[in-house]
């Protein structure tokens, strides 16, 4: 049985082709979506410095948890963060930069449903059901990622950032172009951290990775994850544990849905 029963074999031009097409549809979709991020200038640029100024609906939740349980090192002091630009063209270059990324985040589902459709038509009835859902599945756990890379860990790493000093006589001056890129980064990082258990169930679908082998360094696994967290948040067991546990139930998922 073939995997495509009324289509006659397309050759290796024809999958050029069809390829040739779904990448320009591809970019089609990513320069509308980059426009869109573009022209909402103001709506965009006021969620992503929100994180800024301790007003971020964040902080004030870490510093009830520092209420709470005592701890110092939770409470939020007031702060501002005043962003500087050093270049001519900077603002702008950063606009642009900025709508590419958010533009790229936003255009990943239909990036997927046109993967799915070019690879789909090379495949036996009985595999395209998992397939559907490792591409559905894919799609939700980046977003997931962003989502809590937003909410969680980019306001953590700010606050952290500009408050840490290593003498009083020197002053945090932040540049744009730095808070955008840590922005940036840190978003599409997470957002790509998020898809290990797919890339894992890829792998042992392949017999590459077996479930024996990623319990066996479940321990060395975990210590990276702590050593990560304790890189970008203040070293304080709240803060980290808040950092960690997405990251080790990500593991834990890895684990789960690896073959045998």
């Amino acid at each position: 049985m073939k995997p495509v029963e009324e289509q006659d074999e397309m050759t290796f031009w024809d999958h050029l082709e069809a390829f040739r097409w779904m990448l320009m549809r591809s970019v089609v979709v990513l320069v509308i979506m980059m426009v869109a991020v573009f022209l909402a200038k103001e709506w965009v640029f006021d969620a992503i410095f929100a994180p800024k100024s301790s007003d971020f609906f964040v902080y004030h939740w870490i510093d009830k948890l520092g209420t709470l349980f005592f701890v110092d090192s939770l409470r939020i002091v007031p702060f501002n963060l005043h962003l500087v630009n050093f270049e001519l063209t900077g603002q702008f270059m950063v606009h642009l930069s900025v709508a590419f990324w958010l533009g790229l985040i936003l255009s990943f589902p239909y990036f997927f449903y046109e993967l799915w459709g070019f690879v789909s038509p090379a495949l036996y009835a009985h595999e395209r059901r998992p397939i559907v859902w490792t591409f559905v599945a894919g799609g939700l756990l980046f977003f997931v990622g962003v989502a809590i890379s937003y909410i969680l860990i980019f306001p953590v790493a700010v606050h952290f950032f500009y408050m840490y000093q290593i003498s009083p006589d020197v002053q945090n001056l932040i540049s744009l172009s730095s808070y955008i890129s840590l922005f940036t980064t840190t978003l599409i990082s997470i957002g790509a951290v998020f898809e290990l258990p797919i890339l894992v169930y890829l792998l042992s679908r392949l017999g590459i990775l077996k479930r024996s082998f990623m319990r066996k360094y479940r321990r060395h696994a975990i210590v990276v994850i702590f050593i990560i967290a304790g890189i970008i948040t203040p070293a304080d067991p709240f803060t980290m544990l808040a950092v960690c546990l997405p990251l080790v139930l990500l593991y834990e998922a890895s684990i789960y849905v690896c073959k045998k």
